[in-house]
């Protein structure tokens, strides 16, 4: 009569334990979903502030617009939407890049959350 009762409560222990742990793997699955979701960019009303760290000069072109110079460690800014294009030559033909990184790039790399990347030579990306 003992040994079945302490069968029971072994027997509720892991039944309770069981549910607990249900109700959390439940509550963790749905929770991180939608903060995620909920989550906004924090650097789309600024923008990445995107330096050069190429150690060499190179230039830009924003949005297919003009040429324009940038030197070595000088920052740029880049809002959502916005595409900028890196070059090695003063005339926008070479381009700096084998794949042009977009604005998700340069998030993707920010991870501190402070809206800060650079480029390193031969266009290798890092947070800042």
């Amino acid at each position: 009569m003992e040994m079945l009762a302490t069968t029971r409560r072994i027997f509720k222990r892991v039944l309770y334990k069981g549910i607990l742990l249900l109700f959390i793997i439940i509550f963790m699955t749905t929770l991180f979903p939608l903060r995620s979701v909920a989550e906004e960019d924090p650097c789309a009303a600024m923008g990445m502030y995107i330096r050069n760290m190429t150690t060499i000069d190179v230039w830009y072109t924003r949005n297919g617009g003009p040429c324009t110079f940038w030197p070595d460690d000088h920052i740029i800014m880049l809002k959502p939407g916005e595409t900028i294009v890196i070059y090695r030559d003063m005339t926008c033909k070479t381009a700096y890049c084998s794949r042009n990184p977009t604005y998700d790039d340069y998030k993707v790399l920010d991870a501190n959350h402070n809206c800060r990347v650079r480029i390193l030579p031969d266009c290798t990306l890092s947070d800042m």
